[in-house]
C-alpha cells in the first residue's frame, strides 16, 4: 500500500558527501524516498572528520537521517558491478564528486543511462561540467570567494569576509534537489531519465542582486562592503542596531514601514523632515538615519524593541545566538526542529525538512546510519546475495 508521502516508492542511490549533496538527498528522504547512502569502506569525509573532532558529528547526524547506509569500494571491479545492479533498481543517482571522477571509474552518466534509461542522474560540482574552470576544485569558502560573495561581505574598512554559515553548500543543495525533482516530473511524461547538473558558483550569482544593482546604478562602480547595511545602498533604515542587551535587525522596505517605525520611536516629528521624508533622502543621509534608530534602540532591551515592532507593524528581529535558535518555540511548534535521541550522539536538536507538503504525512525521523549499518539488508535482502558472498565481499574490501 502506498504511503502518504510525495516520494514514496522512489529509490535514490546517494554517493554524496559533506554538505551539498547530502542536503539534497536529505530532502528526498524527508519526502518519503528510500535513500541508500553509499560510503567508501572507511566512511565519507564528514564521518572521518567526526573522528577527529566530536563537534563534527552533528552535521553527519543532521543531514543523513532517514537514510540507509552501506559501504562500497567503487575502485574494485566487484564494487562497480554491485553498484550497477543497484542502479538497475533505482530511480535516482546523486553524486557531488569532481567532474570526471565517475567517468574514470566507469560508472558515469552515459554508462548508467544505458543500464537504466529511466534513471535521473544528479551531479553537484563547483563550476559545472563545462567551461574553462570546470576542473577547479571547490568548497563552500572557495566559491564564496570566486562568486564575488566575499567581496561584498564585511565592514567597509575591513577585508573580504566569508559568511559565517556554509551558504553556498546548502543553496546549491536545494538547487540540486529542485533540478532532480524537475527531471523526475518530466520522466512521468516521457519515460526517459536525464542528466541534471548544478554548479555551486552558478547558484551563488543570483544572491548578489542588490549588490549588482549598485554596479549598474553606479555606471560600473564596484559595490563596496557595507557591513550590515543594504547591499546596494538602496534602503534605509536597513541595519543592525545595538540594544541594551544585544542587537536587533531593522529594515523599512516601504514608506508606511518608516512611518510606523517613527510612531514606535515617538519621533513622528521627523516624518516631514527633508532628511528623512523619503527613502531616497534617508539613503542620502544614511549616518543620520542610523543615529536616529540607534538612539531609540540603545535605550531598550531586545524584547521591548521587538514588542514595539509587532505592535506598530514594521520588520525587525533580534540577533539571536545558536542556543536561542535551537530552542526556538516557534520552530519546534512547526516541526522544523525536534529534540531527538540519536543512536550515536544522544539527545540533540535535529532539523526537519523546510518543505512542508500539506496533506502529506510527515516522515518520522530515524537516526543517521552508522557506517555500513544496512549492508546486510541492502546486499542480502535487496540484491539477494548470500551471507557467504557478503562475508567474502567484506574480507576482500569491496564492502
Amino acid at each position: 500500500m502506498r504511503k502518504n508521502t510525495p516520494l514514496d516508492g522512489i529509490t535514490v542511490i546517494d554517493l554524496t558527501q559533506i554538505y551539498q549533496g547530502p542536503y539534497a538527498t536529505f530532502l528526498m528522504a524527508k519526502a518519503g524516498a528510500d535513500v541508500i547512502k553509499i560510503e567508501p569502506v572507511n566512511g565519507e569525509p564528514s564521518r572521518i572528520r567526526a573522528k577527529v573532532s566530536g563537534s563534527a558529528s552533528l552535521p553527519m547526524a543532521m543531514l543523513n537521517t532517514n537514510k540507509k547506509g552501506i559501504t562500497l569500494n567503487l575502485k574494485t571491479e566487484r564494487g562497480r558491478s554491485l553498484f550497477k545492479e543497484m542502479v538497475k533498481r533505482a530511480d535516482i543517482v546523486v553524486e557531488n564528486f569532481a567532474p570526471g571522477v565517475m567517468d574514470r571509474l566507469g560508472v558515469g552518466w552515459s554508462v548508467l543511462h544505458e543500464i537504466n534509461p529511466r534513471l535521473i542522474y544528479g551531479t553537484g560540482t563547483g563550476y559545472g561540467l563545462s567551461g574553462p574552470d570546470r576542473d577547479n576544485l571547490a568548497m563552500d569558502v572557495t566559491i564564496q570567494a570566486s562568486s564575488g560573495m566575499m567581496s561584498v561581505t564585511g565592514m567597509p574598512d575591513g577585508p573580504p569576509m566569508r559568511a559565517g554559515a556554509s551558504i553556498v553548500d546548502f543553496l546549491s543543495g536545494v538547487h540540486l534537489y529542485a533540478g532532480i525533482m524537475t527531471a523526475l516530473y518530466e520522466r512521468t511524461q516521457t519515460g526517459e531519465g536525464r542528466l541534471v547538473e548544478v554548479a555551486m558558483q552558478d547558484t551563488a550569482y543570483p544572491t548578489l542582486a542588490s549588490n549588482l544593482g549598485f554596479t549598474y546604478r553606479g555606471s560600473g562602480a564596484l559595490p563596496p562592503r557595507v557591513g550590515n547595511r543594504h547591499g546596494g545602498l538602496a534602503l534605509a533604515p536597513y541595519n543592525v542596531y545595538e540594544a541594551k542587551d544585544g542587537h536587533i535587525a531593522v529594515v523599512c522596505v516601504t514608506e508606511p514601514h518608516w512611518h510606523k517605525m517613527l510612531a514606535a520611536m515617538g519621533r513622528e516629528d521627523l516624518k516631514d523632515d527633508p532628511r528623512f521624508s523619503t527613502n531616497k533622502a534617508r539613503v542620502e543621509n544614511l549616518s543620520q538615519t542610523d543615529e536616529v534608530v540607534q538612539s531609540w534602540a540603545g535605550a531598550r532591551t531586545r524584547d521591548e524593541l521587538i514588542a514595539l515592532s509587532k505592535q506598530h507593524g514594521f520588520p525587525a528581529a533580534p540577533v539571536r545566538n545558536l542556543i536561542e535558535v535551537m530552542n526556538d518555540p516557534h520552530m519546534h511548534a512547526r516541526g522544523m526542529l525536534e529534540w531527538f535521541e540519536d543512536q550515536d550522539l544522544g539527545r540533540v536538536v535535529l532539523p526537519g525538512s523546510p518543505l512542508m507538503i500539506h496533506g502529506a504525512d510527515r516522515v518520522k525521523t530515524v537516526s543517521s546510519p552508522q557506517l555500513g549499518q544496512h549492508n546486510q539488508e541492502i546486499y542480502g535482502e535487496w540484491l539477494g546475495l548470500s551471507d557467504d558472498t557478503i562475508n567474502e565481499l567484506k574480507k576482500e574490501g569491496t564492502i
